[in-house]
């Protein structure tokens, strides 16, 4: 709702504009302008017009740049206002609206940078990485049903994975009482050192909603902002470090099957079609159970070890599950397009989130 009232108002404000050139230049009649407006004044109008839609435009194609131009759009603006004030008042009512929204904007900017800070972080260490192509030979040790998952997937014979982006579209709630939020979200992890980035965009009750989580060296918080601005929660600690490396090695599962060969994993095979493995990182050492089907799908991932935020700020670990399926080919690989976040509670299953896989990047270098 706050989005499109920015741009209906942007844009139309800057359309307005476009009458005082008009005026200047003789181009149609506008009664209500009554006072002469100069060419050079005339230009002027043009320009802060233009800008409005230029920001308009940036905004849509979410250009943080739109924020920089909305500024000088309105110093402009308002000069032109009061310069002409007996005519053009009104537009600062309009003026005070587009700046409160760039307000707001510069603190989403803000939020985000951390999220982008670590990005780049990730990103300088990923550029010393080389990468080979995964063997039958390399994955000889696994269990049968990873190896048959590997070539559905057709990992093998493809490029290991150093790290990968990630985009998603989806929906999320708190709790079973609480309405489901529309949710778009963007990760990044780094395999070498396990990293994990996932800045999330939602709206509650129309508003704007911004979360960050990350998980690096071990360690990991949460920060979850109402206008980027207010906290409506934030945790981290040795609960939320767990949780983390459990969400971590489903990443690795679901997103890169490639990196499955890697050493900090241990399998057992427990029957047909079903494998518990662990995940060790930085002293933590997390389980989970990995189904799949007949045809060599990852269909589910169940873990005991994650924890759930719960009434009063408490945490507990319950059952985590993320059921999968619509597997598709994403750029030569076939992946699960769509997945479900399930905890287990005593009174039965809560799904907290659905995640739609947009797209997705391996081995990005800059």
């Amino acid at each position: 709702m706050l989005k499109y009232t920015f741009v209906f108002v942007s844009f139309f404000h800057g359309l307005i504009h476009f009458m005082g050139f008009s005026k200047a230049f003789d181009y149609g009649t506008w009664p209500l302008l009554i006072r002469d407006i100069s060419k050079p004044m005339g230009i002027l109008w043009f320009a802060a017009g233009l800008l409005f839609i230029i920001a308009t435009i940036l905004y849509l194609i979410k250009k943080d740049s739109w924020v920089l131009i909305a500024l000088i759009a309105l110093f402009l603006s308002q000069l032109l206002i009061i310069n002409n004030w007996q005519e053009a008042k009104f537009g600062t009512i309009a003026n005070v609206l587009i700046f409160i929204f760039v307000v707001l904007g510069l603190f989403q900017i803000k939020f985000k940078k951390t999220y982008n800070d670590e990005v780049k972080s990730g990103m300088s260490q990923s550029q010393i990485l080389q990468t080979s192509k995964l063997t039958e030979s390399e994955i000889a040790f696994l269990p049968h049903s990873v190896k048959k998952y590997l070539r559905y997937t057709g990992a093998v014979g493809k490029p290991k994975v150093n790290n990968f982006k990630a985009s998603f579209s989806g929906k999320i709630r708190k709790d079973k009482k609480s309405a489901w939020m529309k949710l778009n979200s963007e990760q990044y992890d780094f395999l070498a050192n396990p990293t994990r980035l996932f800045y999330l965009d939602a709206i509650m009750k129309h508003m704007p909603v911004a979360g960050f989580h990350c998980f690096k060296n071990g360690t990991a918080y949460m920060d979850i902002r109402l206008f980027s601005i207010f906290k409506v929660e934030y945790k981290a600690g040795h609960e939320m470090d767990i949780s983390e490396t459990v969400t971590f090695f489903n990443d690795m599962c679901v997103l890169a099957p490639a990196t499955l060969i890697d050493k900090r994993i241990e399998w057992l095979e427990l029957e047909r079609n079903k494998v518990k493995a662990s995940f060790t990182n930085n002293g933590i050492k997390i389980n989970a159970l990995l189904y799949f089907n007949e045809k060599g799908e990852l269909v589910n991932f169940v873990s005991e070890d994650r924890y759930a935020i719960g009434e009063n700020n408490t945490i507990t670990q319950h059952t985590w599950s993320t059921p999968l399926r619509e597997y598709k080919p994403i750029h030569g690989l076939k992946l699960a397009s769509y997945a479900e976040t399930i905890y287990t509670y005593p009174d039965g299953d809560f799904t907290y989130a659905t995640f739609t896989l947009k797209n997705i990047v391996y081995n990005i270098s800059r």
